[in-house]
């Protein structure tokens, strides 16, 4: 009697597991894990730039939960930015585990030279949380590239929450989908999560739930960037040619001083501009008021390319 009533009992407990276990089977978005991992690569570059260090980040996690079991995980306190989805018309979270705020404060006031130690739990400053906003704002800009070529959305922080008990994501039983973030600053590391409750994805669900077989999708935009700014600063040797003629050896061999090549030119023809040997413009010869000689371009002779989401304004 006593065998029945044990194996009835371990029974029961496993057929309450197995449904439990159904209500949490929560159907995944394949091509919201493709823009996360794109915008985990992105965001190591992106953030160089901001910092002015070394940053790698890596896609630790990406796993589907519930909203209250999403939001139990973060540790007490964080700084949550609690962010709309303007064109989704729903709410997601950017959350920054303490580690990794105080790491981006040591790194921004210049405590490279300082040792990491551990830090005390307490609560956020007025600075620190302005600080962690403004990560959490560049962070959450390449968040939006990275959508960009799927489903285009911006991302406004709303308000700022530090204590995981008074954030309301969603219903507590709705699916949430989270991404862990691992950052490396030079030699400290801390970890942000977003939090993406499906109630917040409603409006693109369709399109996050297509299979990704590969190809291009919307590309790294942070090396575009790099590029572009080191383009706005590169000096290069710029020729002006005021005419060419053609001369066989035997007459360049029978150069004397004083001697006056001819070049068939007038003094008002315009100067040829080249660059490495390409020719780019024509320019009328001009003198400034410091006496100093000076172009003006009046013919171009290239072709601009179009170059979208490439250069800057």
């Amino acid at each position: 009697m006593n065998e029945q009533s044990q194996v009835m009992i371990d029974t029961r407990a496993v057929e309450e597991l197995i449904v439990e276990r159904a209500k949490r089977s929560y159907a995944r978005l394949p091509l919201l894990e493709v823009v996360l991992d794109r915008f985990a690569l992105s965001l190591s570059q992106s953030l160089k730039t901001y910092l002015g260090s070394v940053v790698d980040v890596t896609l630790t996690k990406m796993d589907y939960l519930t909203c209250q079991d999403a939001i139990d995980s973060l540790p007490e306190p964080s700084l949550i930015g609690v962010t709309e989805a303007v064109e989704w018309s729903g709410t997601i979270g950017a959350a920054l585990r303490p580690e990794l705020l105080f790491s981006i404060l040591e790194i921004t006031f210049g405590g490279r030279t300082v040792p990491e130690r551990p830090q005390s739990t307490r609560n956020f400053t007025g600075i620190e949380k302005r600080i962690g906003k403004a990560f959490c704002e560049r962070t959450l800009s390449e968040l939006s590239l990275a959508f960009e070529k799927v489903t285009p959305v911006r991302f406004e922080i709303s308000h700022l929450e530090t204590n995981p008990k008074a954030l309301m994501l969603g219903p507590p039983t709705s699916a949430c989908a989270r991404a862990i973030l691992e950052i490396r600053i030079e030699d400290r590391v801390g970890e942000m999560v977003f939090l993406l409750p499906t109630t917040a994805l409603d409006a693109v669900g369709d399109i996050l739930s297509q299979q990704f077989t590969g190809g291009q999708l919307g590309g790294d935009s942070g090396w575009r960037k790099k590029l572009t700014e080191k383009l706005g600063t590169t000096n290069i040797p710029v020729s002006a040619v005021l005419g060419e003629t053609k001369l066989s050896l035997r007459e360049v061999l029978s150069w004397t001083p004083g001697q006056v090549l001819e070049l068939g030119m007038q003094v008002d023809d315009p100067v040829t501009l080249s660059v490495i040997g390409k020719t780019i413009a024509r320019a009328e010869v001009g003198r400034r008021k410091n006496g100093k000689i000076a172009l003006k371009v009046s013919e171009k002779l290239y072709e601009e390319e179009e170059l979208p989401h490439v250069l800057l304004d």
